[in-house]
């Protein structure tokens, strides 16, 4: 009998060393974090806090350390760093103090970044107009752009659509470009806290307002019970909290909810990107090349596509987007991209290169129309946790600098306007930065392209949605007196099983395609043994009663890191139980989103911890 893959897996995936002793300056205090911490009483409510829902979790009654910042920045990416770097030289422009903080819960800065990746350079001129003087590695202009129909064995040439014209832009490692942006901020005085995860937000008394972030306790087994190595979590507070997670943000998902941000807008809509960076044959590089591909793999009712970017040092970042609404329960992402690479079209490229590193991201994909609302008492959301990517370009992170910056300007004259008083003073709220965001070119490209992503949900499928994005984005340009909505949920678009065929996919032939646990070993992906699972599950029969039976456990096929199992029962012969195999968890997000009961809650494990990319 096969092993499971939480066995098998061991081999193949390298786990991260415990996290020692790190010390941060912030701003005149010292933070110091220790491994090992003198341990502390674990009252029962603590431990039912941590096995809680830690997004909705009001701050703990134990007594923490905590910090006092004017402006605290739950993530480390494009939109995050945009933000805090604005501030600081704002203030160096007027010769003010802001204090802010990033806590970022990738072992480094760019450690979680993954995307395309092919920017647009606006909002980083605007930050550094010297930015090639000063080193930003943006290094390969795009110079080609191409559009494929791919079917079973052909490549088709098709009308490149001009919102999707990439002259003047940059193919890069958008997670080499986070590292720079954070080593900037740095340099301007930006308190960066890597390694770092933020589990839960600080509400005020009434929970109307947000106050700042906890972050996560250290040194916890699986029982919530504290080992020796027990670091509890502290408390960052501030003036301003800006949640800046990125796509479906462990924090921001139940900030939406708990605020009703969303009450006048539809929920999102997402797509799971998956992709390698081979290094390939020199002959067969084409610096600067960009190539955009609809159909196969997928079939017309999927809405989806390929990209294969030519990087500089005979690079290429190739990958595959898969909306997740689609239909069958037996359709898997990540089989369908190795499918994609096998097509001769690709593959010919692929032949006598090198896989250097694989990952797999969720994407928003809803639009305009899926915005929440974007500022709240104490706080604002920007970027992929605001969900303000463009569909139809395939970018997003210069959108989600932009909001950085805009947020920033508003942040700034807000604090000012407050003085130097402490951060309990009544909620700032950053009306400027909802204005500003309706007159900005965020605004203008979400409204220009809003209808495109739903059209594809018509009965004519991927046809219906090129044939109205054409006329939408060649002719119309968006003005039409009607928005489309977006039919369901992505978890309730899938349908039982029973409406389906198995989908028999090929078998790896370890040169282009992979199983899944060879990819996971190229992301570096580790975990601290011995933690709570941080995939936790409302109902632990669901699983096995409800997505077994209805949807042939659908969680085994949308996951990309091989982390979901439905294994033998040895307590019951006969019978499946659900397997969490977490130290897989590549932190895409999949299964919050797309799990058909929605049981499965996506928290933050220890900081540091998940995967360590690279060139990504």
């Amino acid at each position: 009998m096969a092993l499971p893959l939480a066995t098998r897996a061991t081999a193949a995936i390298a786990t991260t060393a415990s996290i020692g002793a790190r010390v941060y300056t912030a701003t005149g205090r010292q933070l110091v974090l220790r491994a090992a911490f003198q341990a502390r009483h674990f009252s029962a409510s603590q431990a039912a806090r941590l096995a809680s829902d830690a997004a909705d979790a009001n701050a703990a009654s134990e007594p923490r350390e905590a910090m006092e910042y004017d402006v605290v920045i739950v993530g480390g990416g494009p939109a995050g760093l945009a933000a805090a770097i604005r501030l600081k030289q704002l203030a160096a422009k007027e010769d003010k103090e802001i204090s802010v903080v990033v806590v970022e819960k990738g072992g480094e800065i760019g450690a979680h970044t993954l995307s395309g990746a092919c920017i647009e350079t606006g909002p980083l001129e605007e930050l550094f107009p010297d930015w090639k003087e000063l080193g930003a590695p943006l290094n390969q202009p795009a110079l080609e752009d191409h559009m494929k129909y791919l079917t079973s064995k052909y490549a088709l040439p098709m009308p490149h659509p001009p919102q999707m014209s990439n002259a003047g832009n940059y193919i890069v490692s958008l997670s080499n470009v986070v590292k720079w942006l954070g080593e900037k901020a740095e340099e301007l005085g930006v308190d960066i806290f890597p390694a770092t995860a933020a589990s839960e937000i600080i509400y005020s008394q009434d929970g109307s307002r947000v106050c700042g972030i906890i972050t996560n306790d250290a040194g916890v087994d699986k029982e919530f019970k504290p080992k020796s190595t027990y670091t509890p979590g502290i408390e960052l507070r501030g003036k301003l909290t800006v949640f800046a997670e990125g796509c479906h943000g462990s924090l921001a998902k139940g900030l939406i909810r708990k605020l009703k941000l969303r009450e006048e807008g539809q929920f999102q809509t997402y797509g799971l990107g998956i992709k390698e960076v081979w290094e390939v044959e020199p002959d067969k590089h084409s610096p600067g090349k960009i190539t955009h591909t609809l159909g196969y793999p997928l079939d017309y009712k999927t809405y989806g596509g390929g990209f294969i970017y030519h990087m500089e040092d005979n690079k290429v970042s190739l990958g595959l987007v898969v909306g997740l609404d689609y239909q069958n329960p037996y359709l898997s992402p990540y089989q369908e991209f190795q499918r994609f690479k096998a097509h001769p079209f690709v593959a010919e490229l692929l032949k006598g290169g090198r896989v250097l590193s694989y990952g797999g991201r969720a994407l928003v994909e809803g639009g305009l129309q899926s915005l929440p609302k974007l500022h709240f008492p104490g706080g604002a959301l920007i970027g992929d946790a605001a969900g303000l990517m463009n569909v139809p370009k395939i970018k997003g992170t210069h959108n989600a600098m932009k909001s950085g910056i805009l947020v920033a300007d508003s942040a700034y004259k807000a604090i000012v306007a407050e003085g130097q008083g402490e951060a309990d003073t009544p909620a700032i709220m950053l009306s400027d930065y909802a204005e500003a965001f309706k007159n900005s070119s965020i605004y203008k490209e979400l409204h220009e392209v809003r209808n495109v992503r739903p059209s594809f949900h018509t009965s004519l499928g991927i046809w219906g949605g090129i044939v109205w994005s054409g006329l939408d984005t060649l002719l119309l340009k968006g003005r039409v007196p009607f928005t489309f909505q977006h039919k369901d949920p992505d978890h309730a678009m899938l349908k039982p099983a029973s409406m389906f065929k198995p989908i028999e996919y090929p078998k790896p032939d370890n040169e282009i395609t992979f199983d899944i646990l060879t990819s996971v070993s190229r992301t570096g992906t580790g975990h601290t043994e011995n933690q709570p699972v941080h995939l936790r599950l409302a109902d632990k029969a669901v699983q096995v009663r409800d997505n077994l039976r209805v949807f042939a456990g659908p969680e085994q096929k949308f996951c990309p890191a091989g982390v979901y199992e439905y294994v033998d029962d040895e307590a019951n012969p006969g019978m499946k139980r659900f397997q969490i195999n977490s130290q897989n968890c590549i932190h895409c997000k999949t299964c919050d989103i797309k799990d058909p009961s929605q049981n499965i809650n996506w928290t933050v494990p220890e900081g540091g911890n998940g995967p360590q990319y690279v060139d990504t």
